[in-house]
């Protein structure tokens, strides 16, 4: 990006877009009824996300069209800055940015059509796609190299954002992320623990919320579920097959059903986590579980060992921005590697963690291989290291933070003899008090390897050793 170009986009606080060859891909598609239906880039929808969250600017949509699926579309986006059926899109222009109190070089235009030339003279950044009218693609600042319907809008969000934001995927990878609400995780920093309520509330929002309060309890920093769609993540074959559980003899797909919380139940825990102040977040395990968690402004996502080499699940998570926490149970260091590679063709600075796991529910000790913490730390150096447990008992995870590890995870219940398949291998109430306080406690007394004598020692000092050195020595009074 020339200067120039990015001094424009710094600038931008509002971007407009016309809706066909732009967002969709001009095609004509009819429903039985004859209503014009659109195909749209769920590309560009994390485009309007992406612009909103992470460079503060809104998208406004000033089309000729009067399309239904349009309206439906900037619902789902939440644009509320939306223009239908316009003859006069100049005019529209400066009526927006009269009633928003914006000069016209605060916002940027992308549009494709010889219709959208008086407009991008008002605007102070102008886009076009690649299969714009060659005298459009002519007039503009910048030109997409996708097509319309295929990311352009993408692709100059991502450029506006890169612009506006230090905070921007860009950087250097130096051993530490900061999240969204300031807190700091890597090298140097107290180790953040995760309490991994997962499906452990057995799909009940009161044994949830016991949950957090014993989590806040412990002091741990933050509490995380597991998201999935059980029609995607259950394989067909074993829909049908049936399960005894709390709610009676029913198909293992209805189970699956029953641990999911939806929409209700993800607005009372975002309220409830932000009220008694602990961070929370999910793993996902589906496309479709991330759009839905979009929804809310969590910290990070974190990607379960099982989903390690499910690229389609990481890109999705990618797009989103967030960073993104691997967990490596049940991995190969070739397949860790690929999906390293993977992440890094995205964006070699991507903001990653990296946790050691052994996916073996309990694992038993000579099967942990704490010493992978500090194999990862050596091939991945200024990614955060950490550890994600499923053992038995506490000392192994205390053992992991001696070993380096800036942040650790362990399963959490009210009761491992509850029903359900991760209570056994979970941390009650009391052990996770015990580790949250004997890892504060080994964090403490790893201290800062100066060696020093302490005024604890001064007078044992004294009394047991035979030479002592003259700067120790009493000083004689003077009378």
């Amino acid at each position: 990006m020339n200067e120039i170009l990015k001094q424009k986009a710094a600038g931008i606080k509002l971007l407009l877009t016309d809706n066909d060859g732009v967002l969709t891909d001009a095609g004509v598609y009819y429903n039985q009824d004859g209503e014009l239906l659109k195909k749209f880039s769920m590309r560009d929808g994390m485009g309007v996300e992406r612009l909103r969250k992470f460079a503060g600017v809104n998208t406004g949509i000033i089309t000729g069209e009067n399309s239904p699926s349009l309206i439906k579309r900037a619902e789902k986006l939440q644009i509320t800055e939306l223009h239908l059926g316009i003859k006069d899109k100049a005019t529209t222009f400066k009526e927006i940015c009269s009633r928003l109190e914006l000069q016209p070089n605060e916002v940027a235009f992308i549009g494709d059509d010889y219709n959208d030339l008086e407009v991008m003279k008002l605007a102070g950044l102008t886009a076009s796609p690649a299969d714009a009218l060659p005298h459009v693609k002519a007039q503009v600042d910048f030109v997409s190299s996708l097509n319309g319907g295929d990311g352009c809008f993408r692709e100059f969000a991502e450029m506006i954002i890169e612009a506006k934001s230090d905070k921007y995927l860009s950087g250097t990878r130096n051993g530490s992320i900061t999240l969204q609400n300031g807190r700091v995780i890597g090298k140097g920093q107290p180790s953040y623990i995760i309490a991994e309520i997962g499906i452990n509330h057995n799909g009940s929002l009161e044994i949830c919320k016991k949950l957090i309060d014993e989590a806040v309890a412990a002091k741990a920093d933050a509490v995380k579920f597991q998201k999935r769609t059980p029609e995607i993540c259950v394989p067909r074959d074993q829909w049908e097959i049936m399960r005894d559980t709390p709610w009676g003899r029913i198909t293992y797909i209805d189970y699956k059903r029953k641990t999911e919380f939806g929409i209700a139940e993800y607005a009372t825990i975002d309220q409830y986590c932000k009220k008694v102040g602990i961070d929370w977040f999910v793993s996902a395990w589906d496309a479709p579980s991330v759009d839905f968690m979009e929804q809310f402004d969590t910290i990070l996502y974190k990607l379960a060992s099982a989903s390690l080499t499910d690229f389609a699940l990481i890109q999705r998570i990618l797009e989103t921005g967030k960073p993104l926490m691997l967990s490596t149970g049940m991995s190969t260091m070739k397949e860790i590697e690929t999906t390293m590679d993977y992440i890094n063709a995205f964006d070699e600075n991507y903001p990653l963690f990296i946790a050691h796991s052994t996916s073996a529910y309990p694992c038993p000790p000579q099967e942990l291989n704490l010493r992978m913490i500090q194999t990862l730390e050596n091939k991945y150096p200024g990614i955060p290291i950490g550890y994600s447990g499923h053992e038995t008992g506490l000392a192994t995870t205390v053992g992991a933070v001696a070993m380096g590890a800036t942040f650790v995870e362990r399963h959490f219940t009210l009761d491992r003899a509850m029903w359900g398949s991760d209570h056994a291998a979970s941390v009650e109430p009391q052990g996770l008090q015990r580790l949250v306080r004997d890892i504060r406690d080994v964090e403490t007394a790893a201290g800062d390897g100066e060696k020093r004598v302490y005024e604890s020692e001064l007078a044992p000092m004294k009394r047991l050793r035979v030479n002592i050195s003259d700067e120790y020595k009493e000083k004689p009074s003077v009378k």
